[in-house]
């Protein structure tokens, strides 16, 4: 039984640590991105002749707090308005499609054309909207934003350029956050959207291996939507599918960093909670789609594959650090009753090079939004174990959703509640949309609190301090998980 214990968590390093050698190699390409200048062939949107014409996509369902600001910020972006169309895709079903209806009356008589499209089903969840709307798009080019995105005016001047490249399918920009430090969850969700969104995106792109269109702020050639097969409902993300599809049928994708589209936070557990169920679920989802196809296509590089290989299976790593974290402590229980493996425990120490990776590439990003200096690169450490201590606090949760992905389990496309948060002063207490219920995952997680407390006493009684910091890390992570799911209920 110690010799199994032992050989799992030895392959759980190692699969850890091939995964961060991925994200070393992005790092590497997305330091080279910064040295290579930009010579895209763009359109010239100052020549009426050269400018397209252009739909936005709203996908809805009961946004009755963030609506009215989402049609606002549209309706003033800068674009010639007979080149422009807007199609509200509403599937609410609350008092929500009432204000919607009335808001869209308003900017109609303004001469905007905007269209309020309801269904009848809610089939296929958000990728049935958007594909039902592709059938009566004008536009030669699909925007998408979610509810709670607010793009600047000249967003579409600065991303439909690009599409003067025919081979271009895709155009995606970088998220922001209008609420970032609203609160320590707030913070701890930008903190890991901005690795994806500068160094993941960014690195992938620039080494040309596949991305992935993140579901809103960016545009699509519908041209390419319907070449890929069109939006599909059978995963959770529908956009990470419809990229892969694409991608294989040899469409460009084009990341624009330097573009930034502000966006809300969830701000409360139960939110961010059913934001990654959805996003962990669906990516597992889309292994078991998509990675046969990738892996067997004789095109693609072997760098291409490897990288989608830990792109689609991103995701799953919970399921390696819920392996390591809960075996931890009887391999610390091992190797204190036998000597014999005293060597053996030296030599996969190297594995903590992983950290040191980690370390280094979440650094590059966290600069890159708040600047050099001695003062950030404090305030960067106290993010960075922060950060992976709340990650490994949500181990159970996002476990459970990868694994309902790989043993196809379905379930429906649950919406992230939004807000209309942006300052401090703003509360979420009293929204409607937010669950009422206590996830079963809440009692898991709380017996593991109480299991790693009993690590961090362990590590006293033995007098190995080895392992200390890490279960040090993973009681105040589950800690913060169980206290926050908790106090939402209040």
């Amino acid at each position: 039984m110690d010799l199994a214990i032992i050989i799992i968590y030895t392959l759980a390093l190692l699969l850890i640590f091939i995964y961060s050698i991925s994200q070393l190699s992005l790092l590497v390409n997305y330091l080279r991105s910064k040295k290579q200048e930009d010579t895209s062939v763009k359109y010239n949107l100052n020549n009426p002749r050269e400018i397209p014409l252009v739909t936005i996509q709203l996908p809805l369902y009961n946004e009755l707090y963030v609506t009215e600001r989402l049609l606002e910020n549209i309706s003033k972006m800068e674009y010639p308005r007979e080149k422009l169309e807007i199609q509200v895709l509403d599937d609410s079903t609350d008092e929500s499609l009432g204000n919607t209806a009335a808001q869209i009356l308003k900017l109609q008589k303004t001469g905007l054309d905007i269209q309020h499209i309801c269904r009848t089903k809610r089939l296929g969840f958000k990728a049935g909207a958007l594909k039902e709307g592709l059938e009566t798009a004008k536009g030669e080019f699909i925007a998408v934003f979610d509810s709670d995105f607010l793009p600047k005016r000249d967003w579409l001047l600065q991303t439909v350029p690009y599409f003067k490249d025919p081979e271009i399918g895709v155009v995606q920009t970088r998220w922001g956050h209008i609420n970032r430090n609203y609160s320590m969850l707030t913070k701890i969700q930008a903190f890991a959207l901005d690795f994806h969104f500068i160094l993941e995106q960014t690195g992938r792109n620039f080494g040309k291996h596949f991305i992935n269109f993140n579901g809103t702020a960016g545009i699509w050639r519908k041209e390419c939507i319907l070449n890929a097969g069109n939006w599909s409902g059978d995963t959770l993300t529908e956009d990470l599918d419809l990229s892969y599809r694409a991608q294989m049928k040899k469409w460009k994708f084009k990341y624009l960093e330097d573009v930034e589209t502000p966006a809300e936070l969830p701000v409360v557990i139960s939110a961010a909670r059913s934001q990654q169920f959805r996003w962990n679920k669906g990516a597992a989802e889309n292994f078991q789609k998509n990675y046969s196809r990738l892996l067997f296509d004789k095109s693609l590089t072997s760098g291409t594959k490897f990288h989608g290989f830990f792109h689609l299976l991103n995701s799953s790593m919970f399921l390696l650090i819920l392996l390591l974290a809960v075996l931890s402590v009887p391999v610390l229980y091992i190797k204190n009753s036998n000597p014999q493996f005293s060597g053996y425990f030296n030599i996969i120490a190297f594995f903590a090079l992983s950290t040191l990776i980690f370390f280094f590439c979440y650094w590059i990003t966290y600069k890159k939004i708040h600047g050099k200096g001695v003062k950030n690169f404090f305030g960067f450490i106290v993010m960075f174990i922060t950060f992976f201590s709340v990650a490994m606090g949500f181990s159970v949760h996002n476990s459970m959703a990868v694994l309902e992905g790989h043993f196809g389990k379905k379930s429906e496309f649950i919406r992230t509640p939004k807000f209309n948060i942006h300052s401090l002063k703003d509360s979420w207490k009293g929204n409607k949309y937010l669950t009422k219920n206590l996830s079963f995952n809440v009692l898991i997680e709380t017996g593991l609190w109480l299991y790693f407390g009993f690590a961090i006493y362990s590590a006293f009684v033995l007098k190995d301090f080895g392992l200390l910091i890490f279960h040090l890390m993973l009681f105040a992570g589950f800690g913060f998980v169980v206290f926050k799911s908790l106090s939402a209920k209040a």
